[in-house]
């Protein structure tokens, strides 16, 4: 698994996958568990949805 996301990419999904987290928690709702994809990705920094298409977010040397 190569790295295929840029910094602020995974700063953005980590936020996110917080943000619904936090509000799944607030709400007593199930649906929060859908934060830890973003979030998970966030942490790994490799997104299987861009794999397929061959899409990165990192920046090239």
């Amino acid at each position: 698994m190569k790295c295929n996301m840029g910094k602020t990419d995974r700063i953005l999904r980590g936020i996110v996958g917080v943000v619904v987290i936090g509000a799944g928690v607030f709400y007593q709702s199930w649906w929060g568990a859908i934060g830890a994809i973003p979030l998970g990705t966030a942490l790994l920094g490799w997104c299987p949805a861009y794999f397929p298409f061959g899409v990165s977010t990192c920046k090239t040397d």
